[in-house]
Protein backbone atom coordinates (compact mmCIF):
# COMPACT_ATOMS: atom_id res chain seq x y z
CA UNK A 1 0.00 0.00 0.00
CA UNK A 2 2.39 2.45 0.76
CA UNK A 3 4.70 1.71 -2.74
CA UNK A 4 1.12 2.62 -4.13
CA UNK A 5 0.69 5.56 -2.41
CA UNK A 6 4.53 6.96 -3.32
CA UNK A 7 4.38 5.83 -7.04
CA UNK A 8 0.77 7.66 -6.91
CA UNK A 9 2.47 10.90 -6.15
CA UNK A 10 5.71 10.50 -7.60
CA UNK A 11 3.51 10.29 -10.66
CA UNK A 12 1.61 13.38 -9.79
CA UNK A 13 4.60 15.56 -9.04
CA UNK A 14 6.58 14.97 -12.28
CA UNK A 15 3.25 15.73 -14.48
CA UNK A 16 3.38 19.01 -12.37
CA UNK A 17 7.33 19.42 -13.21
CA UNK A 18 7.07 18.07 -16.73
CA UNK A 19 4.09 20.15 -17.56
CA UNK A 20 5.47 23.48 -16.23
CA UNK A 21 8.54 22.68 -18.03
CA UNK A 22 7.13 21.58 -21.46
CA UNK A 23 5.22 25.46 -21.13
CA UNK A 24 8.71 27.21 -19.91
CA UNK A 25 11.16 26.06 -22.82
CA UNK A 26 7.99 26.87 -25.07
CA UNK A 27 7.54 30.50 -24.17
CA UNK A 28 11.05 31.34 -24.80
CA UNK A 29 10.67 31.12 -28.08
CA UNK A 30 8.45 33.36 -29.23
CA UNK A 31 5.57 35.39 -28.06
CA UNK A 32 2.72 34.76 -30.62
CA UNK A 33 0.34 37.02 -30.12
CA UNK A 34 1.41 40.35 -30.79
CA UNK A 35 1.23 42.46 -33.96
CA UNK A 36 2.44 45.75 -35.30
CA UNK A 37 -0.69 48.76 -34.84
CA UNK A 38 -2.36 49.10 -37.88
CA UNK A 39 -5.05 52.27 -39.14
CA UNK A 40 -7.84 50.20 -38.91
CA UNK A 41 -11.67 50.19 -37.21
CA UNK A 42 -10.96 51.93 -33.49
CA UNK A 43 -13.49 50.31 -31.35
CA UNK A 44 -15.29 51.50 -28.71
CA UNK A 45 -13.72 50.35 -25.13
CA UNK A 46 -15.16 50.38 -21.76
CA UNK A 47 -12.15 49.73 -19.49
CA UNK A 48 -13.86 48.78 -15.97
CA UNK A 49 -12.00 49.30 -12.96
CA UNK A 50 -13.63 47.79 -10.16
CA UNK A 51 -12.42 48.96 -6.65
CA UNK A 52 -12.93 48.56 -2.98
CA UNK A 53 -12.29 51.08 -0.57
CA UNK A 54 -9.35 51.89 -2.93
CA UNK A 55 -9.08 55.78 -2.14
CA UNK A 56 -5.54 55.60 -1.62
CA UNK A 57 -4.67 54.36 -5.06
CA UNK A 58 -7.78 55.18 -7.13
CA UNK A 59 -6.98 59.12 -8.33
CA UNK A 60 -2.97 58.26 -9.15
CA UNK A 61 -4.43 54.87 -11.22
CA UNK A 62 -7.42 57.69 -13.14
CA UNK A 63 -4.56 60.07 -13.87
CA UNK A 64 -2.15 57.55 -15.26
CA UNK A 65 -4.97 55.66 -17.15
CA UNK A 66 -5.83 58.64 -19.10
CA UNK A 67 -2.59 59.17 -20.87
CA UNK A 68 -3.60 56.63 -23.47
CA UNK A 69 -2.54 56.98 -26.98
CA UNK A 70 -6.10 55.38 -28.26
CA UNK A 71 -8.49 58.34 -28.79
CA UNK A 72 -10.42 59.75 -26.26
CA UNK A 73 -13.33 59.42 -27.41
CA UNK A 74 -13.29 55.95 -28.04
CA UNK A 75 -12.75 55.05 -24.74
CA UNK A 76 -14.02 55.42 -21.12
CA UNK A 77 -12.75 54.38 -17.57
CA UNK A 78 -15.35 53.50 -15.59
CA UNK A 79 -14.94 53.55 -11.88
CA UNK A 80 -16.93 51.14 -9.97
CA UNK A 81 -16.92 52.71 -6.62
CA UNK A 82 -17.34 50.38 -3.51
CA UNK A 83 -17.52 52.04 -0.07
CA UNK A 84 -15.09 54.88 -1.22
CA UNK A 85 -15.37 57.93 0.99
CA UNK A 86 -17.40 61.20 -0.10
CA UNK A 87 -14.92 63.15 -0.75
CA UNK A 88 -12.74 60.81 -3.01
CA UNK A 89 -16.38 60.34 -5.47
CA UNK A 90 -15.86 64.28 -5.52
CA UNK A 91 -12.32 64.16 -6.76
CA UNK A 92 -12.83 61.32 -8.76
CA UNK A 93 -15.55 63.92 -10.26
CA UNK A 94 -13.14 65.84 -11.38
CA UNK A 95 -11.76 63.77 -13.70
CA UNK A 96 -13.39 62.77 -17.21
CA UNK A 97 -14.66 59.55 -15.93
CA UNK A 98 -17.41 57.38 -15.43
CA UNK A 99 -18.30 56.55 -11.30
CA UNK A 100 -20.75 53.86 -10.88
CA UNK A 101 -21.21 53.76 -7.10
CA UNK A 102 -22.50 50.21 -5.34
CA UNK A 103 -23.00 48.71 -2.20
CA UNK A 104 -23.16 45.36 -1.52
CA UNK A 105 -24.06 42.96 2.02
CA UNK A 106 -21.04 41.16 1.11
CA UNK A 107 -18.40 42.29 -1.77
CA UNK A 108 -16.81 40.61 -4.36
CA UNK A 109 -14.64 42.08 -7.04
CA UNK A 110 -17.10 39.50 -9.42
CA UNK A 111 -20.16 41.56 -8.18
CA UNK A 112 -18.99 45.16 -9.03
CA UNK A 113 -18.02 43.69 -12.77
CA UNK A 114 -20.94 42.21 -13.13
CA UNK A 115 -23.27 44.98 -11.97
CA UNK A 116 -21.42 47.23 -14.27
CA UNK A 117 -21.58 44.86 -17.24
CA UNK A 118 -25.72 44.76 -16.89
CA UNK A 119 -25.52 48.49 -16.61
CA UNK A 120 -24.07 49.08 -19.79
CA UNK A 121 -26.45 50.89 -22.39
CA UNK A 122 -26.48 48.63 -25.11
CA UNK A 123 -24.96 48.86 -28.13
CA UNK A 124 -22.37 51.65 -26.77
CA UNK A 125 -19.29 49.41 -26.32
CA UNK A 126 -17.55 47.00 -28.16
CA UNK A 127 -15.06 45.71 -25.98
CA UNK A 128 -14.50 45.97 -22.24
CA UNK A 129 -11.12 45.99 -20.52
CA UNK A 130 -11.08 44.85 -16.82
CA UNK A 131 -8.11 46.87 -15.01
CA UNK A 132 -7.16 46.83 -11.04
CA UNK A 133 -7.94 49.82 -9.10
CA UNK A 134 -4.16 49.59 -8.53
CA UNK A 135 -3.30 49.02 -12.40
CA UNK A 136 -1.35 51.45 -14.91
CA UNK A 137 -2.14 50.91 -18.71
CA UNK A 138 0.72 51.54 -20.61
CA UNK A 139 -0.20 54.10 -22.96
CA UNK A 140 -0.33 52.18 -26.13
CA UNK A 141 -2.07 49.25 -24.24
CA UNK A 142 -5.67 49.80 -25.35
CA UNK A 143 -3.88 50.48 -28.91
CA UNK A 144 -2.63 46.61 -28.65
CA UNK A 145 -6.21 45.19 -27.77
CA UNK A 146 -8.25 47.25 -30.45
CA UNK A 147 -5.02 45.50 -32.78
CA UNK A 148 -6.10 42.34 -31.31
CA UNK A 149 -9.55 41.90 -31.94
CA UNK A 150 -8.30 43.57 -35.73
CA UNK A 151 -6.95 40.21 -35.69
CA UNK A 152 -9.98 38.43 -35.20
CA UNK A 153 -9.69 37.92 -30.99
CA UNK A 154 -12.65 37.86 -28.64
CA UNK A 155 -10.93 37.46 -25.19
CA UNK A 156 -7.06 38.51 -24.96
CA UNK A 157 -5.21 38.71 -21.89
CA UNK A 158 -2.32 41.18 -21.40
CA UNK A 159 1.12 41.46 -20.09
CA UNK A 160 0.80 42.16 -16.24
CA UNK A 161 4.06 43.12 -14.88
CA UNK A 162 5.10 44.68 -11.58
CA UNK A 163 4.50 48.10 -10.81
CA UNK A 164 6.85 48.11 -7.62
CA UNK A 165 10.09 46.04 -6.37
CA UNK A 166 10.59 47.96 -3.37
CA UNK A 167 10.49 44.70 -0.93
CA UNK A 168 11.77 41.57 -0.74
CA UNK A 169 8.37 40.08 -0.91
CA UNK A 170 7.27 42.36 -4.22
CA UNK A 171 10.62 40.88 -5.91
CA UNK A 172 9.17 37.29 -5.36
CA UNK A 173 6.07 38.33 -6.12
CA UNK A 174 6.77 40.05 -9.68
CA UNK A 175 9.18 36.90 -10.38
CA UNK A 176 5.90 34.80 -9.70
CA UNK A 177 4.16 36.88 -12.15
CA UNK A 178 6.46 36.75 -14.51
CA UNK A 179 6.99 32.66 -14.58
CA UNK A 180 3.48 32.68 -14.91
CA UNK A 181 3.40 34.85 -18.16
CA UNK A 182 5.82 32.69 -19.56
CA UNK A 183 4.50 29.60 -18.59
CA UNK A 184 0.53 29.57 -18.53
CA UNK A 185 0.12 32.34 -21.39
CA UNK A 186 3.34 32.96 -24.03
CA UNK A 187 4.50 28.72 -23.35
CA UNK A 188 0.23 27.76 -23.74
CA UNK A 189 0.07 29.85 -27.04
CA UNK A 190 2.92 28.68 -28.32
CA UNK A 191 1.99 24.71 -27.49
CA UNK A 192 -1.41 26.45 -29.61
CA UNK A 193 -3.51 26.05 -26.41
CA UNK A 194 -5.66 29.37 -25.06
CA UNK A 195 -3.92 31.38 -22.34
CA UNK A 196 -4.62 31.69 -18.93
CA UNK A 197 -6.52 35.08 -17.78
CA UNK A 198 -5.37 36.69 -14.60
CA UNK A 199 -7.70 38.98 -13.54
CA UNK A 200 -7.00 42.75 -14.98
CA UNK A 201 -5.30 43.61 -18.05
CA UNK A 202 -7.94 41.49 -20.15
CA UNK A 203 -10.12 42.75 -22.70
CA UNK A 204 -13.06 40.60 -24.08
CA UNK A 205 -16.04 40.85 -26.47
CA UNK A 206 -18.64 42.92 -24.78
CA UNK A 207 -21.17 40.02 -24.95
CA UNK A 208 -19.42 37.21 -24.28
CA UNK A 209 -17.90 38.65 -21.54
CA UNK A 210 -21.53 39.80 -20.21
CA UNK A 211 -22.56 36.02 -20.36
CA UNK A 212 -19.97 34.52 -18.37
CA UNK A 213 -20.26 36.71 -15.89
CA UNK A 214 -23.60 36.65 -15.35
CA UNK A 215 -22.82 32.56 -14.94
CA UNK A 216 -19.96 32.92 -12.14
CA UNK A 217 -20.45 32.67 -8.54
CA UNK A 218 -17.17 32.54 -7.01
CA UNK A 219 -16.34 34.62 -3.40
CA UNK A 220 -12.42 34.83 -5.58
CA UNK A 221 -11.15 33.77 -8.36
CA UNK A 222 -13.45 34.60 -11.25
CA UNK A 223 -10.91 35.11 -13.98
CA UNK A 224 -11.14 30.91 -13.80
CA UNK A 225 -14.52 30.92 -14.27
CA UNK A 226 -14.78 33.25 -17.24
CA UNK A 227 -12.24 31.53 -18.31
CA UNK A 228 -13.54 28.04 -18.38
CA UNK A 229 -16.97 29.14 -19.58
CA UNK A 230 -15.21 31.07 -22.66
CA UNK A 231 -13.41 28.13 -23.78
CA UNK A 232 -16.39 25.56 -23.34
CA UNK A 233 -18.05 28.35 -25.66
CA UNK A 234 -15.33 27.85 -28.35
CA UNK A 235 -13.67 31.49 -27.37
CA UNK A 236 -9.91 30.91 -27.31
CA UNK A 237 -7.60 33.72 -25.32
CA UNK A 238 -5.04 34.85 -27.14
CA UNK A 239 -1.67 37.01 -25.14
CA UNK A 240 -0.32 40.19 -26.20
CA UNK A 241 3.61 39.99 -24.85
CA UNK A 242 3.98 43.70 -25.38
CA UNK A 243 0.68 44.72 -23.96
CA UNK A 244 1.66 46.07 -20.55
CA UNK A 245 -0.27 46.56 -17.57
CA UNK A 246 1.25 47.56 -14.50
CA UNK A 247 -0.06 46.21 -11.09
CA UNK A 248 1.30 46.85 -7.28
CA UNK A 249 3.33 43.97 -5.97
CA UNK A 250 2.63 42.87 -2.50
CA UNK A 251 4.77 44.40 -0.35
CA UNK A 252 4.18 42.58 2.71
CA UNK A 253 4.46 38.74 4.19
CA UNK A 254 0.94 39.44 6.07
CA UNK A 255 -0.67 40.54 2.68
CA UNK A 256 1.27 37.80 1.04
CA UNK A 257 -0.40 35.02 3.07
CA UNK A 258 -3.76 36.64 2.45
CA UNK A 259 -3.94 36.77 -1.03
CA UNK A 260 -2.62 33.19 -1.85
CA UNK A 261 -5.44 32.10 1.02
CA UNK A 262 -7.70 33.53 -1.42
CA UNK A 263 -6.30 31.90 -4.86
CA UNK A 264 -5.79 28.57 -3.03
CA UNK A 265 -9.52 28.81 -1.88
CA UNK A 266 -10.23 29.74 -5.82
CA UNK A 267 -8.72 27.10 -7.19
CA UNK A 268 -10.28 24.13 -4.49
CA UNK A 269 -13.65 25.72 -5.63
CA UNK A 270 -12.83 26.11 -9.34
CA UNK A 271 -11.91 22.05 -8.86
CA UNK A 272 -15.07 21.44 -7.08
CA UNK A 273 -17.14 23.14 -9.65
CA UNK A 274 -16.14 22.83 -12.93
CA UNK A 275 -14.25 19.25 -12.73
CA UNK A 276 -17.31 17.76 -14.54
CA UNK A 277 -17.62 19.57 -16.86
CA UNK A 278 -13.49 19.72 -17.68
CA UNK A 279 -14.07 15.90 -18.27
CA UNK A 280 -17.56 16.55 -20.42
CA UNK A 281 -15.61 19.03 -22.37
CA UNK A 282 -12.62 16.54 -23.39
CA UNK A 283 -15.10 13.94 -24.67
CA UNK A 284 -16.04 16.44 -26.73
CA UNK A 285 -13.10 17.14 -28.16
CA UNK A 286 -12.49 20.44 -26.31
CA UNK A 287 -8.98 20.60 -25.52
CA UNK A 288 -8.98 24.01 -24.99
CA UNK A 289 -11.19 23.38 -21.62
CA UNK A 290 -9.91 20.21 -20.72
CA UNK A 291 -6.50 22.30 -20.62
CA UNK A 292 -8.22 24.83 -18.20
CA UNK A 293 -9.33 21.86 -15.97
CA UNK A 294 -5.60 20.23 -15.96
CA UNK A 295 -4.03 23.68 -15.45
CA UNK A 296 -6.04 23.69 -11.61
CA UNK A 297 -5.25 20.80 -11.10
CA UNK A 298 -1.49 21.70 -10.72
CA UNK A 299 0.35 22.20 -6.94
CA UNK A 300 1.06 26.04 -6.74
CA UNK A 301 4.58 26.09 -7.49
CA UNK A 302 6.34 27.13 -3.75
CA UNK A 303 3.98 24.33 -2.75
CA UNK A 304 5.23 21.91 -5.53
CA UNK A 305 9.15 22.91 -4.63
CA UNK A 306 7.70 22.30 -0.86
CA UNK A 307 6.68 18.81 -1.96
CA UNK A 308 9.44 17.31 -4.03
CA UNK A 309 11.97 18.63 -0.98
CA UNK A 310 10.14 16.22 1.05
CA UNK A 311 10.06 13.59 -1.13
CA UNK A 312 13.96 14.15 -1.54
CA UNK A 313 14.58 14.01 2.64
CA UNK A 314 12.33 11.26 3.15
CA UNK A 315 13.91 8.86 0.41
CA UNK A 316 17.36 9.68 1.94
CA UNK A 317 16.12 8.27 5.47
CA UNK A 318 14.89 5.36 3.51
CA UNK A 319 17.64 5.26 1.54
CA UNK A 320 15.32 4.60 -1.42
CA UNK A 321 18.37 5.32 -4.31
CA UNK A 322 16.11 5.35 -7.32
CA UNK A 323 13.45 7.30 -6.26
CA UNK A 324 15.74 9.76 -4.74
CA UNK A 325 17.74 10.28 -7.64
CA UNK A 326 14.25 10.69 -9.79
CA UNK A 327 13.08 13.21 -7.43
CA UNK A 328 16.65 15.26 -7.26
CA UNK A 329 15.78 15.17 -10.97
CA UNK A 330 12.80 16.74 -11.32
CA UNK A 331 13.54 19.29 -8.49
CA UNK A 332 16.53 20.24 -11.07
CA UNK A 333 13.99 20.30 -14.00
CA UNK A 334 11.50 22.25 -11.88
CA UNK A 335 14.33 24.94 -11.12
CA UNK A 336 15.46 25.01 -14.67
CA UNK A 337 11.94 25.87 -15.60
CA UNK A 338 11.13 28.59 -13.30
CA UNK A 339 14.90 30.37 -13.82
CA UNK A 340 14.26 30.21 -17.36
CA UNK A 341 10.77 32.22 -17.06
CA UNK A 342 12.10 34.85 -14.99
CA UNK A 343 13.32 38.34 -17.05
CA UNK A 344 17.00 39.50 -16.58
CA UNK A 345 15.56 42.71 -15.16
CA UNK A 346 14.10 41.05 -12.24
CA UNK A 347 17.72 38.40 -11.59
CA UNK A 348 19.84 41.89 -11.44
CA UNK A 349 17.04 43.15 -8.15
CA UNK A 350 17.85 40.22 -6.46
CA UNK A 351 20.34 40.29 -3.49
CA UNK A 352 21.54 38.11 -0.62
CA UNK A 353 19.05 39.35 1.70
CA UNK A 354 16.02 38.96 -0.45
CA UNK A 355 16.99 34.92 -0.76
CA UNK A 356 16.79 34.96 3.13
CA UNK A 357 13.33 36.34 2.98
CA UNK A 358 12.40 32.85 0.62
CA UNK A 359 12.19 30.48 3.10
CA UNK A 360 9.39 33.26 5.13
CA UNK A 361 7.60 32.95 1.78
CA UNK A 362 7.62 29.48 1.87
CA UNK A 363 6.13 29.43 5.22
CA UNK A 364 3.50 31.79 4.78
CA UNK A 365 2.36 29.53 1.79
CA UNK A 366 2.07 26.45 4.14
CA UNK A 367 -0.36 28.49 6.43
CA UNK A 368 -2.25 29.62 3.62
CA UNK A 369 -2.81 26.09 2.30
CA UNK A 370 -3.78 25.07 6.20
CA UNK A 371 -6.12 28.24 6.16
CA UNK A 372 -7.75 28.51 2.65
CA UNK A 373 -11.47 27.81 3.61
CA UNK A 374 -11.48 30.79 5.70
CA UNK A 375 -11.70 32.92 2.40
CA UNK A 376 -13.61 30.31 0.66
CA UNK A 377 -16.35 31.71 2.78
CA UNK A 378 -15.49 35.59 2.84
CA UNK A 379 -13.80 37.64 0.49
CA UNK A 380 -10.59 38.87 1.71
CA UNK A 381 -9.46 42.27 0.19
CA UNK A 382 -5.78 42.90 -0.85
CA UNK A 383 -5.31 46.47 0.56
CA UNK A 384 -3.05 48.93 -2.28
CA UNK A 385 -0.93 51.72 -1.12
CA UNK A 386 0.86 54.01 -3.20
CA UNK A 387 4.17 52.10 -5.12
CA UNK A 388 7.47 53.78 -4.16
CA UNK A 389 8.29 52.98 -8.59
CA UNK A 390 6.55 53.62 -11.21
CA UNK A 391 8.82 51.92 -14.22
CA UNK A 392 10.24 55.03 -16.61
CA UNK A 393 10.05 53.15 -20.05
CA UNK A 394 8.73 49.64 -20.78
CA UNK A 395 11.86 48.37 -22.82
CA UNK A 396 13.10 46.76 -19.65
CA UNK A 397 10.03 44.34 -19.81
CA UNK A 398 10.91 43.23 -22.80
CA UNK A 399 14.41 42.11 -22.55
CA UNK A 400 14.98 38.39 -21.30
Amino acid sequence: MDDLLLFIVTIYLSFNVLYLFVSAIAGRFKKPDDSPVTNGILRRIAVLIPAYKEDGVILNSVVANLQQTYPREFYDLIVIADSFQPETLDQLAQYPVKIMTVQFAESTVQKSITHALNSLPENSYDIVVISDADNHMAPDFLLRINQAFTDGWRAIQGHRVAKNTNTSVAIFDAMNEEVNNNIFRAGQRVLGLSATLIGSGMGFELPAMKWAMNQTKTVGGYDKEIEMLLLSRGIKIGYLHKAFIFDEKVQNLSVFEKQRMRWIAAQVYFIRTYFQMGVRELFLGNIQAFNALVKSLLLPRTLLLVALLLMIVTQVVTANHAILSFSVGMLAVLTISLSLSIPLYLWRKLSIRDVFIFPLLVLSMIRSLINYRKAGKKFIHTPHGEAVEQPNAKTSYEVS
